[in-house]
């Protein structure tokens, strides 16, 4: 049974932003038509543009938290070690408070930098489907299609031919060739070897003539260094290298590495924890680094020319705005920093009415300190109600407060009560 294979394009969410993100590519490439300027790859790289600059306030809160995260390492490790190799309930729970305690010192939130980074996740997933499938979204490069389209549809032996052809073509599906819509999506996948299969397979002299003058089209709209955006560049590498095209296999391999070296460039400026080889974070950031240049290239070669130039230009677009971010971050400085998280996070807890995360985070700092301080500081107190403190009551964030100022007071309350009883003792007499 024929049908349209379901993509990205259909998911309830993704298929959203690809209609968004589409709409948006049809905008740009009327825009630029207007001015003369009919090119796919252009549009593509205003559409970055735009897109990376409305997600410029993520971007500064990603590099604020990470920045914040880096600050935090040493004090989350030197908890991780205090807890390393105990994995009884009580224990964990005691961790997890410390991280909790820590956090709220920092005025930080566990995912302040990740959740910048997956919210710009939807939006590649969104633009692999109108790279992929232009003609459905942008209505100018329909058009080049669409004299085809309707040749095609009137040949009546183009879907027996069209379906053969997209048996060679990956995530292409079980589609009903018959149909001019799925003959939009099959050729917007078409690579230059299918075109000559096409070409071949049929005998109608007009429709050879009109897929020529397609094809050329196309060329003129797609091409961008030298490249069809619409084209994989390991095809194109491929055939240069077989007809010993040493220029052709050259320009192939432009988009790709120019794709992993912006990325490099991105994310060596990442604000990264410091070189502790015992610190995970900075494990999985060395890795990073390498990691994903080479994920960029190899993306860059096995899918379509234009995804690569978006991942290019929007490493590029990052970096720029990492350079400035970077710049204003150090010029404020981390303090200032820290100082703004707890001032954000005193308004929220303010609407929650609880005690307010400076108050904490001083409470924090003097229960740091006593931790670090360890067993010289329970001799010193000579007794063991200093570091046998619990809670009493809930988890709510004064219950925190109130353990941070026993566990760092010790017996200071019994003893003022002492003093408090025989100051009363002496009014009395």
């Amino acid at each position: 049974m024929y049908g349209v294979v379901a993509t990205t394009a259909d998911w309830p969410i993704i298929g959203t932003f690809a209609e968004w993100l589409g709409a948006l590519m049809n905008l740009l490439y009327n825009g630029l038509s207007s001015i003369g300027i009919y090119n796919v790859g252009v549009a593509i790289i205003v559409f970055t543009i735009i897109i990376f600059t409305l997600m410029l306030p993520l971007t500064i809160k990603q590099q604020r938290g990470m920045r914040i995260q880096a600050v935090m390492q040493p004090e989350i490790q030197k908890i991780q070690k205090k807890y390393a190799g105990k994995k009884d309930q009580a224990t964990m729970m005691k961790q997890q408070e410390e991280m909790r305690m820590l956090q709220q010192k920092y005025g930080a939130s566990p995912f302040s930098s990740c959740l910048p980074l997956l919210a710009t996740m939807p939006i590649l997933f969104a633009l692999f489907p109108v790279i992929q499938n232009i003609p459905r979204y942008v209505e100018g490069v329909r058009k080049v299609y669409s004299p085809l389209v309707e040749k095609l549809v009137a040949y009546p032996e183009s879907a027996g031919i069209l379906e053969q052809i997209g048996d060679d073509i990956p995530f292409v599906g079980d589609l009903d060739f018959s149909q001019s819509e799925n003959i939009y999506t099959l050729l917007a996948r078409f690579q230059a070897q299918n075109w000559n299969e096409l070409m071949t397979a049929v005998s109608s002299v007009d429709i050879i003539s009109q897929i020529e003058e397609t094809v050329s089209r196309l060329h003129s709209i797609n091409n961008f260094l030298g490249i069809s955006v619409s084209e994989h560049p390991i095809n194109m590498f491929t055939a240069s290298i077989g007809d010993g095209n040493i220029v052709g296999a050259i320009i192939a391999t432009v988009i790709p590495l120019l794709a992993g070296a912006t990325q490099f460039i991105s994310v060596k400026l990442q604000p990264t924890p410091n070189a502790d080889p015992d610190n995970p974070i900075a494990r999985q950031m060395r890795t990073m680094i390498y990691f994903m240049p080479i994920i960029s290239v190899f993306f860059g070669f096995t899918l379509p020319a234009g995804l690569g130039l978006y991942w290019a230009v929007s490493a590029v677009v990052r970096t720029i705005q990492m350079l400035f971010i970077n710049r204003s971050l150090n010029k404020k400085g981390t303090d200032a920093l820290i100082e703004e998280n707890l001032k954000k996070a005193e308004k929220r807890q303010a609407r929650k009415k609880t005690t307010s995360p400076s108050t904490v985070s001083s409470m924090a700092t003097k229960a740091t300190r006593s931790i670090e301080e360890g067993k010289a500081g329970n001799k010193e107190a000579g007794s063991t109600k200093q570091t046998n403190v619990t809670y009493s009551g809930g988890g709510s964030l004064s219950d925190k407060a109130n353990m941070v100022r026993r566990f760092n007071a010790g017996t200071t309350s019994s003893d003022n009560k002492g003093e408090h009883k025989e100051k009363k003792g002496k009014s009395k007499k």
